[in-house]
């Protein structure tokens, strides 16, 4: 066995993260290369939610749309997910469930119970009744008492039972690798990462027991794949946050909101890091947030803010403020379904636009966008550097997707980059007197100074200025300043490396487009689909001078958005008409199968100018 996706389904809050999680790091234990997707709702307990744990002998970032096992901790999840194991897959359920019908799940939504109610021709169908069409499709069903496990181990070891039941995940999770033949060492390292104390002791000695039971071994087994030490496990929220700290994050301001707050939550957890010198702030709101990012900048700190949608949108005025003042802002934008709450804890690209555009008036930003985890720590680095090189604003783009995704990686691909280039004025010696900030410049990079530096002053304004800060009217300097600030964006197409700007991983008649966290995915698709290429953009403003690539090709994009904003946008400034857009936008990932079905009638010439992927629970 090669690969192997693993599913893990059960209520909000009912510690089913937690069983992805240790199920991921135990096989990663055994050398296994993983990547683990997590869908969970937005209420804070009992609605229903899942992970996907993928592994495979090489690394892995795409996902499929149908699984190897399911681990069903509830009754919903069978009824959520049927058609969702393969073939000679399994189904881990505990048999209590069957006692149940679709109307006595309460938290189903009514369209779900619909639509069962209509495929099996009864008003209210049974549990059993969806138990024989998993067995009908080709899977296995494994009943599992996991709460007869918990209360029959708990006595075992004079724990009660309402202690005992805490640890559901690890016996989902031990039973699991148990039937797949897994040893059980790996699981003890897991559960050491986990856990802490008496509940670290609970749950060791319960995957123990659950190890001892004889359990029907399956047709398929999941081996140790060698050892590989080094390896690390992060969510992309993780990855951008170490990513900040490797590139000198200095100060970092946030006001909560998913799926945004695990970065800074996690920076809170990080701050005592050797070599780590970072305060972490909790603001009242938004505008606080990014103000106060500001001004520590203006003392020199290496400054940076995260946020989502309707954060981003009460950031705008003071992105401005630090467009007008040439102030180094990063403002991590990590971006959900929309609009307004929408979908708060699902995945998109819809700020695409927003990100480039919004705000009032017109300044230089630089926007890039992270395709997967490694991405994610090294753009951090680099979205630092890039603000105090060219004193601007930078947004630094990820979705849902990669905020919660977590993957391993070799240590080696955390590389600490080197980057420079900031232009500071050398304070003066003798004297003291005004400061030209705003100084002519051919790149629009006037040399800055921090407040407080001994030797000179300066104005600042959210007005126009002139070259000290004194605000004006004036037309000449108007039209200098507008000028200097965007000569920047030449600047900085000029001087980013173009691998930092895009990659084409493969050339073709049919070229693919695509942004964030498509990237996996499609790279992925590209083993089976001949003669398609793939253009994966990194640096989406200013806008990479790509035109050349895309002559004579058949041009489509992917994306996770309703109208295909990075084809308006290649459309716009290279002028080559974008031939299909695929796109998503329900709120959960594009699958490998969607992609390479999608790609598929592409090729075949069956596909509509616009196809909409619809896979999704």
């Amino acid at each position: 066995m090669d690969e192997f996706t693993w599913r893990v389904g059960g209520p909000q809050g009912g510690g089913i993260e937690t069983a992805a999680t240790l199920f991921a790091r135990a096989v990663a234990k055994g050398g296994w290369w993983v990547a683990t997707k997590r869908e969970y709702h937005s209420n804070i307990m009992g609605r229903h939610s899942y992970l996907d744990v993928r592994l495979s002998r090489k690394p892995v970032a795409a996902f499929r749309g149908k699984v190897d096992m399911l681990v069903a901790l509830d009754g919903e999840t069978l009824a959520r997910h049927l058609d969702e194991i393969r073939s000679g897959g399994v189904l881990l359920y505990d048999p209590r469930v069957l006692e149940l019908t679709v109307h006595k799940l309460p938290m189903l939504d009514h369209r779900v119970a619909e639509v069962l109610s209509e495929r099996f021709g009864k008003l209210d169908p049974s549990l059993k009744d969806l138990l024989a069409a998993y067995v009908e499709s080709g899977v296995q069903p494994l009943p599992y008492p996991f709460e007869e496990v918990a209360d029959r181990i708990g006595a075992e070891l004079g724990v009660p039972s309402l202690q005992a039941r805490r640890t559901l995940n690890t016996i989902a999770v031990a039973a699991s690798l148990h039937f797949l033949g897994f040893p059980l060492e790996p699981l003890r390292e897991a559960l050491a990462l986990q856990f802490r104390g008496k509940v670290l002791e609970l749950n060791q000695k319960v995957a123990e027991a659950v190890y001892r039971e004889e359990v029907p071994r399956l047709s398929f087994q999941l081996h140790l794949n060698g050892y590989g030490p080094g390896r690390v496990y992060l969510t992309g929220a993780q990855a951008a946050a170490l990513g900040k700290l490797a590139g000198g994050l200095r100060f970092q301001t946030y006001y909560p909101i998913s799926p945004a707050t695990d970065e800074s939550t996690y920076l809170e957890a990080h701050t005592a890091f050797t070599g780590a010198d970072v305060a972490v702030v909790q603001t009242e709101d938004e505008i606080a947030a990014v103000t106060m990012a500001v001004g520590a900048a203006l003392t020199g700190a290496r400054a940076a803010t995260a946020t989502s949608g309707p954060g981003f949108s009460l950031m705008a005025e003071g992105m401005g403020f630090a467009g007008m003042i040439e102030a180094p802002l990063v403002v991590t934008l990590y971006q959900r379904g929309g609009p307004s709450t929408g979908l708060p804890t699902r995945t998109e690209q819809g700020d695409l636009m927003f990100a480039i555009r919004g705000g009032h008036g017109e300044y230089p930003r630089i926007v890039l966008a992270s395709g997967d985890i490694e991405d994610a720590f090294l753009d951090a680095q680099k979205a630092l550097a890039w603000a105090w090189r060219y004193q601007t604003v930078v947004v630094h783009l990820l979705d849902k997707f990669l905020a919660s995704m977590a993957q391993s990686l070799p240590k080696e691909a955390l590389k600490v980059l080197s980057l420079d280039g900031e232009k500071r004025l050398t304070p003066r010696r003798e004297g003291f007197g005004p400061y030209e900030r705003y100084a002519p410049s051919e790149d629009g990079i006037s040399p800055f100074i921090p407040l407080g530096t001994p030797g000179g002053f300066y104005w600042m304004t959210s007005d126009e200025h002139d070259l000290e800060g004194h605000i004006t009217e004036d037309v000449v300097l108007r039209e200098y300043q507008m000028e200097k600030r965007m000569r920047k964006l030449e600047a900085a197409r000029r001087e980013i490396p173009l691998e930092d700007q895009y990659t084409l991983y493969r050339d073709g008649e049919v070229l693919v487009l695509g942004w964030g966290t498509v990237k996996g995915t499609l790279l992925e698709a590209l083993d089976r689909l001949p003669g398609v290429g793939y253009l994966h953009l990194r640096l989406l403003w200013p806008f990479p001078e790509i035109g050349a690539l895309l002559e004579g090709k058949r041009l489509v994009t992917v994306e996770h958005n309703y109208s295909g904003q990075l084809a308006d946008l290649v459309q716009q400034e290279t002028l080559k008409r974008v031939d299909h857009r695929i796109v998503k936008y329900n709120g959960r990932p594009i699958t490998l199968e969607e992609a390479v079905g999608a790609l598929e009638q592409v090729l075949a010439g069956k596909a509509p100018e616009r196809l909409v992927l619809r896979k999704g629970v």
